[in-house]
C-alpha cells in the first residue's frame, strides 16, 4: 500500500509539516543514481506511458503571477501567510482571514494560466482521446489547472473557488467576485492600508435557507489535516501510473514530499522539473531545471514514436 497509510497513522497528514521522522524514509525510499537531464530519453518515456501522474506545487502558479505561500512574497499587510491561513486565526478575526482570501481570490481571476498549465492540459486531452490518462495532483489552492483545461485534477489542499458553511458543512463552488458585498474594495496587501474589520454578520454566509453559518474558504489552514478520503483516491493513482511528473514543488510539505519517492520505489520513471534541485531529486530518474513553462512543454509535446 502506498506511503499515505502509513504516514495517516504514524503522523497525520497535517498541512504545513515540513518533516517526517528518518525511519519512515527508510522504509519506502532509496536513492537512486544522478538524475538525467536527457530530454530525447524522456520524450520516448512519456510516448509510452498510459497513465501519468503529476504532482504539482507553487512553482508553477507563480509563473502566473501567483505568489508563492513561502519564500519571498509571502506575506499580506504585515502577516506571514503562515499565521493568518490558519484555523485559530479564522476563530479569532475571521474578518482578516476573509479580506486575506478575498486578495488570493482577486490574484487568481485575474490571472491567466502559464505555458506549464497549458502544456499539461493539452497532453491530457491528446492521451484521453487514445485511451491513455494524465491526473493532476495539486498542492496548489487556485483554479489555473481547471481554467487551463485540465479535468482530472486532485486538489489535495483545497480550492480557493470553493467554501464550506461552519455550521452545516455544505461545500460549494462559488466564484462570484466580490464573493460578499462587504469585502468590495476590500484586501488590499497594503500595510498602510488599514483592515476592513468587517462585522461578521457582513461576512460570506451559507445559502441554505435554514442555516445562513459562516462560510469559510474551502482550503486546507495550516495545521489542519488533509481529506482522508481524497488521500485514499491519490494513492490510487499513484499506486496505477507508470510516469509520475513533480512540477514546480520544493518538495519539502508531507505528504505531498513522499508522493514522489514513494513511486521512484515501485521503479516507475520519475521526472522532476524546477529551478533548483531539491531534496528529493536524488530519488528520481529524471531532473529538468528551468522555468517550468520551459521544460514542461518540451517535455509533453509529442513524440514520434507516441503510442495512440
Amino acid at each position: 500500500m502506498f506511503l499515505q497509510s502509513r504516514l495517516v497513522a504514524a503522523l497525520g497528514p497535517r498541512l504545513g509539516c515540513s518533516h517526517v521522522p528518518r525511519r519512515l524514509l527508510a522504509l519506502t525510499t532509496t536513492s537512486t543514481t544522478r538524475a538525467s537531464s536527457d530530454m530525447t530519453k524522456f520524450l520516448e518515456v512519456v510516448a509510452k506511458a498510459k497513465h501519468i501522474a503529476v504532482i504539482t506545487g507553487a512553482g508553477v502558479s507563480a509563473e502566473s503571477g501567483v505568489p508563492t505561500f513561502k519564500g519571498e512574497g509571502g506575506q499580506w499587510k504585515k502577516w506571514q501567510y503562515q499565521d493568518i491561513a490558519t484555523p485559530e486565526a479564522f476563530s479569532r478575526n475571521p474578518s482578516r482571514v476573509w479580506e486575506f482570501y478575498h486578495h488570493r481570490r482577486h490574484l487568481v481571476l485575474t490571472q491567466k494560466p502559464s505555458a506549464a498549465h497549458l502544456a499539461l492540459a493539452e497532453c491530457e486531452s491528446r492521451l484521453r482521446k487514445h485511451g491513455r490518462s494524465m491526473v493532476i495532483i495539486t498542492q496548489n489552492i487556485d483554479d489555473l489547472h481547471r481554467q487551463a483545461g485540465s479535468k482530472h485534477v486532485l486538489n489535495i489542499h483545497g480550492s480557493v473557488m470553493e467554501t464550506r458553511c461552519v455550521s452545516c458543512g455544505e461545500v460549494a463552488v462559488n466564484h462570484p467576485h466580490p464573493i460578499c458585498a462587504s469585502l468590495e474594495g476590500k484586501g488590499s496587501p497594503d500595510p498602510d492600508i488599514p483592515e476592513a474589520d468587517i462585522p461578521v454578520d457582513q461576512l460570506p454566509r451559507c445559502e441554505q435557507s435554514d442555516c445562513r453559518g459562516l462560510l469559510r474558504p474551502n482550503v486546507v489552514f495550516f495545521g489542519e489535516t488533509l481529506d482522508s478520503h481524497l488521500l485514499t483516491k491519490v494513492e490510487k493513482e499513484l499506486d496505477t501510473c507508470d510516469l509520475c511528473l513533480v512540477v514546480g514543488t520544493s518538495s519539502i510539505v508531507y505528504p505531498a514530499a513522499m508522493f514522489g519517492p514513494q513511486v521512484a520505489s515501485r521503479g516507475v520513471p520519475v521526472a522532476e522539473f524546477n529551478m533548483v534541485t531539491t531534496p528529493k531529486t536524488e530519488y528520481f530518474m529524471y531532473h529538468f531545471q528551468g522555468p517550468c513553462g520551459s521544460t514542461v512543454p518540451l517535455a509533453l509535446a509529442r513524440h514520434e514514436s507516441e503510442v495512440i
